[in-house]
C-alpha cells in the first residue's frame, strides 16, 4: 500500500521512509485519488485532440485550458460544498487543509506532466499556467475560516451552559462545571492540530481565546445581569483563572511567553480592580500609558460597579467597611461619581 501511494503521488518524507510498518500519511487516500483523476482527465484530453490537426503549442493550450476549468469549477465548487457543508467537523476541517496543502505542493508535477506528454516547454511564450495551486489555497483558507468560525460555535454552546448565581454570598473554590469542559475540550481540539501549518493552529488558537474572553465579558456585563455580589465575582474570577492557566500551558506551540494569556488581559485588570477595591489607583493614574489598569475603560467599570449597588447582606466585600449598609452605598456612590467625571472629562 504505501508503495503504491508513493508511485502513485509524488511524495517524500525521508522519515516516514526510516519508520517501520505500518506507516501513515499526513494525508489521507483523496489526495492521490484526486492526483491521479487530473493525471486521468489530461490524458484523456490528450486522446481527445489527436484526431483535431492541432499543432502541439495548440494541444498543450487546450488541455491547460481544460485542466484548468477541471480545476477552478468541478474541483473548487466540490470542496467548497464539502467545508461548508453543515456539521463539519473540526477534525474533517483540519484533514481538508492537510490535503489541499499537499494537493497545492504537487501542482508542480501535474505541470510537468503535461509538458512531458506535449513536448512543449513551459517557457514557450503563450504557455497557459495551471491554476491548481490558488484552487488548492482558496480551499484551504476557505477550510481555515471555517475552523475559526466552528471554533467559535463550540465555544458559545459552552457558554450557554454558564450558570452563575450573581448574587451568591459563598465564595467558591473551583472553576464552574462549564468552563473546566470548554478548557478540556479545546485542549483535545488544539491536539489533532499538531499536523496543521504552524500559523493555523495558532491563529485557531489565538482566535479561540479572545472569543473567549469577549464571551466572558459580554456575559458579566450584560443588562440582564442587574446585580451581583463579590462572590459570584469570585467564582467568575476562578474561571478566568481557569483561561489563563490554559493560555499558560502552551496548548498551541509557537506563542512567546505570555501572547495568549494576553487575550484575557482586560478580564484580569477589571476583576483584579474590583476584587483587590483598588480604585485610589485607578482613579490616580487613569490616562497614564504606564497605569496598572490600562485596559479597564471606566464607562466598563461603571456598568459593573452600577451592578454592585444594593446587593446588600449578600456581599462580604465591604465588611471592613461596613458600619451599616449606607456606608457601603455611600462609597459605592463615591466611586461611581469620580468615574464619570472621568468619563465626561476623557470624551467631552
Amino acid at each position: 500500500m504505501y508503495k503504491k501511494v508513493v508511485g502513485q503521488f509524488p511524495f517524500q518524507d525521508i522519515e516516514l521512509e526510516k519508520q517501520p510498518f505500518p506507516k501513515k500519511f499526513p494525508f489521507s487516500e483523496f489526495v492521490p485519488k484526486v492526483y491521479n483523476q487530473i493525471k486521468e482527465f489530461i490524458y484523456a484530453c490528450l486522446k481527445f485532440s489527436e484526431d483535431l490537426h492541432l499543432s502541439s503549442t495548440e494541444v498543450d493550450d487546450m488541455i491547460r485550458k481544460s485542466t484548468n476549468l477541471l480545476l477552478t469549477r468541478t474541483l473548487s465548487n466540490s470542496l467548497q460544498n464539502v467545508i461548508k457543508r453543515k456539521n463539519i467537523g473540526l477534525t474533517e476541517l483540519v484533514q481538508i487543509i492537510i490535503n489541499t496543502t499537499h494537493l497545492e505542493k504537487s501542482c508542480k508535477y501535474l505541470e510537468e506532466f503535461i509538458t512531458n506528454i506535449t513536448n512543449v516547454l513551459p517557457e514557450t511564450v503563450h504557455t497557459t499556467k495551471l491554476y491548481g495551486t490558488t484552487t488548492f489555497k482558496d480551499a484551504r483558507h476557505a477550510a481555515e475560516e471555517e475552523i475559526y468560525t466552528n471554533l467559535n460555535q463550540k465555544i458559545d454552546q459552552f457558554l450557554q451552559l454558564a450558570d452563575y448565581d450573581w448574587m451568591t454570598g459563598d465564595l467558591g473554590n473551583k472553576a464552574s462545571d462549564y468552563l473546566v469542559d470548554l478548557i478540556a475540550f479545546l485542549r483535545s481540539t488544539f491536539a489533532v492540530f499538531t499536523h496543521l501549518p504552524g500559523k493555523v493552529a495558532q491563529t485557531a488558537c489565538m482566535s479561540a481565546c479572545k472569543h473567549l474572553a469577549t464571551s466572558l465579558m459580554q456575559l458579566l456585563l450584560e443588562a440582564e445581569v442587574r446585580q451581583l455580589t463579590l462572590g459570584a465575582l469570585q467564582q467568575f474570577n476562578l474561571d478566568v483563572r481557569e483561561c489563563e492557566q490554559f493560555a499558560r500551558s502552551g496548548p498551541v506551540p509557537g506563542f512567546q511567553e505570555d501572547t495568549l494569556q494576553l487575550a484575557f488581559i482586560d478580564l484580569r485588570q477589571l476583576l483584579d480592580l474590583f476584587i483587590q477595591w483598588d480604585w485610589s489607583t485607578y482613579l490616580a493614574d487613569y490616562g497614564q500609558p504606564n497605569c496598572k489598569y490600562l485596559r479597564v475603560n471606566p464607562v466598563t467599570a461603571l456598568t459593573l460597579l452600577e451592578k454592585m449597588k444594593d446587593t446588600s447582606r449578600k456581599n462580604n466585600m465591604f465588611a471592613q467597611f461596613r458600619k451599616n449598609e449606607r456606608d457601603k452605598q455611600k462609597l459605592i456612590d463615591t466611586v461611581a461619581k469620580q468615574l464619570r467625571g472621568l468619563i465626561s472629562s476623557h470624551h467631552s
